[in-house]
């Protein structure tokens, strides 16, 4: 299944991070980003998907909007990237690149309260 290693799939994550403006990665506050190869079926539950379509990644916690004064003392929220559903839609380095690049984007405006509808 695997065309591309984790690590290198890490890699790639990090290079999108790292293409992303500052202004918006300065405001992500108690977020982590991880990979993990496939989704639960907890988290196509959560995503309200049927199994029929992948799922590249996926936000959970609470959005920027919602933290009120008394948020603190949490674990983190978590952007999670699904590796081998990205594997399985990309054919090439560059299209799993730039698909990265869009899941990232995709997740991180959940994190700032924007709804689905909202999001390309």
């Amino acid at each position: 299944m695997s065309w591309l290693s984790a690590e290198e799939f890490a890699h790639l994550v990090e290079r999108a991070l790292a293409g992303l403006p500052q202004q918006f990665l300065d405001l992500l506050d108690n977020v982590a980003i991880v990979v993990e190869e496939e989704p639960s079926p907890e988290d196509l539950a959560l995503a309200g998907t049927d199994g029929e379509e992948e799922l590249f990644g996926l936000y959970h916690g609470l959005s920027l909007p919602e933290r009120g004064a008394s948020y603190g003392n949490v674990l983190p929220d978590r952007i999670v990237l699904f590796r081998g559903p990205l594997l399985r839609h990309c054919q090439t380095r560059r299209e799993l690149e730039e698909e990265i690049r869009a899941t990232v984007i995709h997740e991180i405006g959940h994190y700032f309260g924007l709804d689905e509808e909202d999001l390309p």
